[in-house]
């Protein structure tokens, strides 16, 4: 094993390898959302805690945005698929996207307490195949479009569709199918269409050179600012519209939307899991601004911290295998409990697991599964 370890850390990286910044990212996107699952929200005070207001909504943005990118990455990287190309990538991403849909039904049947993201996951990646085929500008257009016309057409649109249960989707619920779609699609925690605009930026960024430091900057430049830029637009906007008690109790987040049938003026709101324009674009930017960072860091590094920083963050790789067993170990009577260093150890574990995977260079079990049926 040490002999492995160090022939990792001492490989040079190839022209074409796959950029570990993007593992990076991945993996503090993984870690961001166990915290907000592990860790309290607020302190004795009743104040919002740290972990809650850097990570809550923005982890699973981040997770969203980088499933994008994995989309670009998946057909064509840089140059869209045509012809032939195009219909055998899309049969294989629709593939992709059921199975993960599936593992989603599945991990909804456990009785964990969280709202599970992969069965939105499948109904996004289904609905951004008819859009693979554009290049990067036209993805970048179209992430800012949605951000500013579906939000306002879902807040219009939701008081005449029935309430969400609230339950994670599961396999019992196919048997009345309608109820479980509204909500996967504009209801849930997760809304998929809104949240659709992630995917955009995403496969916007994957059609773009992510190697050049240039882009590499921009983004993480052009991210800061526009996740500064939007909050302090909300904060003006909202001044005079709501309550300070009332700013205060939307800082702690929603549940996936703006209440339906209460005023547009909740779309002003910068608040986690609201999918407001603001809350979209705050969170885009904030995740540009991570995966920016995380890729000019590792191009700064020489070949040998690249890989050290591959093997560290090796969860990255197996984020799906790892989320998943994360939402098994948050069932009753699975280890941890439900304590001050559950976080401690949900660190040590999914990191060493993909520590052992990195060095050992290959893909997690989910991964190699989907990725096998796939194709």
């Amino acid at each position: 094993m040490a002999q492995t370890l160090a022939r990792t850390v001492a490989a040079p990286r190839q022209r074409g390898e796959r950029l570990v910044g993007l593992d990076v990212a991945r993996c503090l996107a993984l870690l961001g959302m166990v915290s907000t699952h592990v860790l309290a929200p607020v302190d004795e005070q009743g104040e919002i805690t740290w972990t809650q207001d850097l990570a809550g909504g923005r982890a699973s943005a981040l997770f969203a945005l980088l499933a994008g990118v994995s989309l670009a990455l998946l057909s064509g990287r840089r140059t869209p698929p045509t012809g032939r190309a195009r219909w055998v990538a899309v049969r294989a991403l629709a593939v992709r996207a059921l199975l993960i849909a599936a593992i989603g039904l599945t991990l909804g049947m456990l009785d964990s307490g969280l709202a599970v993201i992969l069965t939105y996951y499948g109904v996004m990646f289904l609905l951004a195949l008819p859009f693979i085929g554009l290049r990067a500008r036209s993805l970048a257009l179209l992430a800012a479009a949605w951000v500013v016309v579906v939000p306002v057409l879902s807040h219009l649109v939701r008081p005449s569709l029935p309430a969400p249960r609230g339950d994670n989707a599961a396999w019992g619920q196919l048997s009345d199918p309608v109820p479980m779609l509204w909500e996967l699609l504009l209801t849930g925690y997760y809304p998929a269409l809104p949240w659709l605009a992630y995917l955009f930026a995403g496969m916007a960024l994957g059609r773009s050179d992510l190697a050049r430091r240039s882009v590499q900057v921009g983004l993480l430049v052009g991210g800061v600012a526009l996740a500064v830029g939007t909050t302090w637009l909300s904060d003006r906007l909202t001044a005079d519209r709501f309550t300070s008690q009332e700013l205060s109790e939307a800082g702690f987040g929603m549940y996936g939307t703006t209440p339906a049938g209460g005023s547009a003026d909740y779309l002003l709101l910068v608040a986690p899991h609201s999918a407001t324009p603001f809350d979209l674009a705050q969170t885009i930017g904030s995740s540009l601004a991570v995966i920016g960072g995380c890729l000019v860091l590792l191009s700064l590094l020489p070949p040998t911290g690249a890989r050290f920083m591959a093997v560290l963050f090796g969860a990255g790789t197996m984020t799906l295998s790892l989320y998943s067993l994360h939402v098994w170990m948050r069932t009753d009577g699975v280890w941890p409990p439900e304590e001050e260093w559950s976080m401690f150890w949900y660190v040590l574990i999914l990191g060493v697991i993909g520590a052992v995977f990195a060095v050992a260079r290959v893909r997690g079990p989910l991964e190699a599964v989907v990725a096998r049926i796939a194709r």
